[in-house]
C-alpha cells in the first residue's frame, strides 16, 4: 500500500511540474492570440549601402528597383484552426506561406487566393520584420486574387506604384520579388516570354491574358509582384509550370490591368462584380446545340428588366405540343466568337460594366446583331 501511495505521489508531482495534459500526451498547441493585435515596433532597418559606380547600368537599375520594392513586399503565413478530438483544445496548424504586397497606406495587402484558401487566421510580416495579424477583406477566386488588411502605422506602409499590362511586349525586362521556399525577399530577373496565356483558377474558371515569364518563380513566390524595369507593378506572380515543382523557366502572372480593376471592388464590397447582360444559360442546352451543329451559347432564360430583355433577346420557350423551342444563341461578342458559357463570361468581364457590346445571335437559323449594355449583375 505504501508503495502504491508513493508511486501516486510521484505521479502527481510530475504532473504538477510538466502539466497533466503534457504528461498524458496531449498535442502541443500555439496559444491563441487576440485578432488584429498591434505588434511591437521593430528595430529600424540599417541603411542601405551605396550602389557601386563600377556596376553596369542594368545592375544598378535592378538593385534600385529591388530596394524600393522590398519595402512593399510582405510574407504571409496561413494558419488553420482545428480542435483536438480527444482534448477539445483548439490548435493552430500552419497551412503554408506565400508572398504579397502593399496596395495602399490603409494596410491592404494583395496576394493570391490560393495562398489563403486553406487558412482560418493569417499573419503578415513586413520588410522590417514586424508581424501583424491580418483579416480577409475580399476574395476573387475566379481570378485567384485576395485582399488582406493589417492595422499597422502608415509610416510602415509603402505601396507599390501601379503600371499597365496592356502595353507589355514580349522580350521586355521584368523582375519578380517574393519569398520562395520561405526565404526572405528574393529577386529574380527575366523577360516577358509570352502574352495572352491562360490559367485555371482554384475554382476551375479560366484566367485569360496571363503573362508568361522566364523570371524564376518558385513555391512561396505566389502572390508577390512582377515588376517592370522601372519598378512598377505589372502582374501578380501566381503559378509555375514544372513537373518537379521548382522553377523550370515558365512562370505566370495575373496582369495588373485585371488586378487594378478588381482590387478596389474587393476592398469596397468584399467580392468582384460579375459583368453580364441578364441572361441565364444552361450547359446541357449548349451541348444539345453543338450536337445539332450550332456553335454558341444558348440563352435559357432572360431576366425581367435586364438589358437583355430591353434588347429583345429571348430564351427557351415551350411551344404547342410541349415542344421545346430554342430562343437566341449567342455566337459572337464584338465580332469575337464565343462557344461556351465560360468564354461568354470572360468576354463580359473583359468589357466591364457600363459599356455597350454587339452580340451576334442566331434565332430560327438566322443570324443578326444586337446592341446590349453590359452591367454589374
Amino acid at each position: 500500500m505504501k508503495t502504491a501511495s508513493k508511486a501516486l505521489g510521484i505521479l502527481l508531482l510530475v504532473a504538477s511540474v510538466f502539466g497533466l495534459g503534457f504528461f498524458l500526451g496531449r498535442s502541443r498547441q500555439l496559444p491563441p492570440s487576440p485578432p488584429y493585435e498591434l505588434a511591437p515596433p521593430a528595430e529600424p532597418a540599417p541603411p542601405q549601402p551605396p550602389i557601386p559606380e563600377e556596376l553596369t547600368g542594368d545592375e544598378r537599375r535592378d538593385i534600385d528597383v529591388f530596394r524600393r520594392a522590398s519595402s512593399a513586399v510582405v510574407f504571409i503565413t496561413s494558419i488553420a484552426v482545428q480542435r483536438n478530438l480527444f482534448s477539445f483544445d483548439v490548435m493552430q496548424i500552419p497551412q503554408g506561406t506565400g508572398s504579397g504586397f502593399l496596395w495602399d497606406d490603409a494596410g491592404h495587402v494583395v496576394t493570391n487566393f490560393h495562398v489563403i484558401q486553406q487558412g482560418d487566421r493569417f499573419s503578415v510580416t513586413l520588410a522590417d520584420q514586424s508581424e501583424w495579424d491580418a483579416k480577409v477583406v475580399g476574395t476573387a477566386p475566379e481570378k485567384d486574387l485576395a485582399v488582406l488588411q493589417i492595422e499597422a502605422p502608415k509610416q510602415k506602409l509603402v505601396p507599390l506604384p501601379v503600371g499597365r499590362s496592356r502595353d507589355l511586349l514580349v522580350g521586355q525586362r521584368v523582375l519578380a520579388v517574393g519569398n520562395p521556399f520561405g526565404l526572405d525577399h528574393s529577386l529574380t530577373v527575366g523577360v516577358v516570354s509570352a502574352l495572352g496565356r491562360e490559367l485555371t483558377s482554384p475554382i476551375g474558371r479560366k484566367i485569360r491574358d496571363v503573362i508568361q515569364t522566364d523570371a524564376a518563380i518558385n513555391p512561396g513566390n505566389s502572390g508577390g509582384p512582377l515588376l517592370d524595369s522601372s519598378g512598377r507593378l505589372i502582374g501578380v506572380n501566381t503559378a509555375i509550370y514544372s513537373p518537379s515543382g521548382a522553377s523550370s523557366g515558365i512562370g505566370f502572372a495575373i496582369p495588373v490591368d485585371t488586378v487594378a480593376r478588381l482590387i478596389p471592388q474587393l476592398i469596397e464590397k468584399g467580392r468582384a462584380s460579375v459583368a453580364g447582360i441578364g441572361v441565364q444559360v444552361s450547359p446541357t442546352l449548349d451541348r444539345a446545340a453543338r450536337r445539332a451543329g450550332i456553335e454558341g451559347v444558348v440563352i435559357y432564360e432572360v431576366i425581367e428588366g435586364s438589358p437583355a430583355e430591353k434588347a429583345g433577346l429571348e430564351g427557351v420557350r415551350v411551344a404547342r405540343g410541349k415542344r421545346v423551342v430554342l430562343g437566341d444563341v449567342i455566337v459572337a461578342i464584338d465580332g469575337k466568337r464565343v462557344r461556351t458559357n465560360e468564354e461568354l463570361l470572360d468576354a463580359f468581364d473583359h468589357v466591364g460594366p457600363g459599356r455597350q457590346v454587339k452580340l451576334s445571335v442566331i434565332r430560327e437559323g438566322k443570324e443578326r446583331d444586337v446592341s446590349v449594355e453590359v452591367v454589374a449583375m
